[in-house]
């Protein structure tokens, strides 16, 4: 049951993204180009995001466990260290060059178009570069 769950909510997920544009580079961009060309459309979409989470966590912390059963895990993290900025600020410059995050990657990666790839692996790449300099630090 829970892998069906997984799989209707990713396709729920990948069809939302499709729909907002957000598999779409060239909205992206324009998106991130506050100075040029500005195009706020993707300011409404992540606008409900935040909204429709924000409700999602606040119910969320009421429950002892999820629909499915599972034990409920929220995140308590506050700290705004060097860590989190140097994540963003990578993920920021990233998602500035491409106009492409994880999410909209692995949707587009059905298109089956080459360029997508390379990004993957190089997303990839970088998942592994953070993974072995963890273990060095443990």
């Amino acid at each position: 049951m829970n892998s069906i769950t997984a799989l209707l909510a990713g396709l729920v997920f990948g069809a939302g993204l499709i729909l907002s544009g957000m598999v779409n580079p060239a909205i992206v961009l324009a998106f991130l180009d506050v100075a040029g060309d500005w195009d706020s459309s993707l300011l409404w979409v992540m606008g409900g995001a935040v909204t429709i989470g924000s409700v999602a966590f606040a119910m969320a912390k009421k429950r002892k466990s999820s629909f499915l059963g599972a034990p409920m895990q929220i995140p308590v993290a506050t700290k705004i260290d060097k860590r989190l900025l140097l994540g963003s600020f990578l993920f920021g410059i990233g998602w500035g060059i491409a106009g492409i995050c994880p999410g909209p990657a692995l949707v587009l990666a059905g298109s089956g178009e080459t360029e997508i790839f390379v990004f993957l692996a190089a997303m990839l790449l970088g998942m592994g570069v953070f993974e072995i300099i963890e273990k060095k630090q443990r």
